[in-house]
């Protein structure tokens, strides 16, 4: 992440605000920024979604592929991420700058949906133990703004809930060997259910307070945090500590709490827009894809 440099005033002015709950901006320290939502703005994509938290700014979109299934599990499809920091994004991502960055997010969101209860996999499997559904998700970070692993959640789970899957149906030909057919219907597809996908929260610890969806300016006055992956229904089904700092048991157990509380609300707020925008965002996209 893009190092900023703080004076010690300006330190001192950050952890006052939230100390007194009221942070630079207005917030308070639960309060997450203004989320702005967009999906289907990738035409040659299965599904796709732009989200905007504030400054941060990512991309994804959603490839649908058949595939021979892991030889562990015969009976499953599965999710494979990818992510792209654009050097556009920070200077600090310049090069292989964003390297680092991108596995973490990439490993943390695959354990992450490793918990069976978020998406069933088993609904991907088209021919057992010889061909399923593989969801290529790729994730392109635009614009650091704070917050990162956040927004990226944000916004795959937008694409993957408005990711289309083909109808395909299994004739057996001659000979008793299967052969798949693909609709020819484009109208004629499945989608996932998303219910359960979890959201990320971001808690980051400044001095005996602790705060969601922290600023760059925050996060450089925090030297410890948790990423936390939250369901609607308040399940957490990975953790991540952040930071070089140590965290206290009993703050630990208050952020886990926390965190499982905000996450099932960001979750409802999410599943709200994802709604309005299927509702009214079809006739004119805005987008730069378009």
């Amino acid at each position: 992440m893009a190092e900023i440099l703080l004076s010690e005033a300006e330190k001192a002015f950050i952890h006052h605000g939230v100390q007194d709950d009221l942070r630079c901006d207005g917030r308070t320290r639960l309060d997450y920024r203004p989320i702005i939502l967009e999906t289907g703005l990738v035409s040659n994509a299965s599904g796709s979604s732009r989200l905007r938290l504030a400054n941060s700014d990512v991309l994804v979109g959603v490839k649908v592929e058949l595939a021979s299934p892991l030889s562990e599990k015969p009976l499953e499809g599965r999710l494979e991420f990818f992510v792209d920091c654009s050097a556009n994004a920070t200077p600090e991502f310049e090069g292989r700058g964003g390297e680092d960055l991108a596995n973490e997010i990439c490993r943390f969101l695959q354990m992450s949906y490793m918990s069976g209860d978020t998406i069933n996999l088993a609904e991907l499997s088209v021919l057992a133990g010889q061909q399923c559904w593989v969801l290529y998700v790729d994730i392109l970070i635009l614009e650091c703004g704070g917050n990162l692993y956040d927004t990226v959640s944000l916004a795959v789970k937008s694409a993957l809930y408005t990711t289309q899957i083909p109808s395909i149906k299994v004739a057996t030909m001659d000979g008793d060997q299967p052969e798949l057919e693909l609709s020819e219907d484009p109208y004629d597809t499945k989608r996932l259910n998303t219910q359960n996908v979890p959201c990320l929260v971001t808690l980051m610890k400044i001095g005996n307070h602790f705060l969601v969806d922290p600023t760059p300016e925050e996060e450089c006055c925090s030297s410890s945090g948790i990423v936390v992956a939250v369901s609607d229904t308040k399940k957490i089904t990975a953790v991540r500590k952040i930071g070089s700092g140590s965290l206290h048991p009993e703050s630990l157990v208050s952020m886990l709490k926390t965190a499982s509380e905000v996450g099932a609300l960001v979750n409802k707020i999410l599943m709200k827009k994802l709604l309005e925008e299927e509702r009214t965002g079809k006739t004119q996209k805005v987008g730069f894809m378009r």
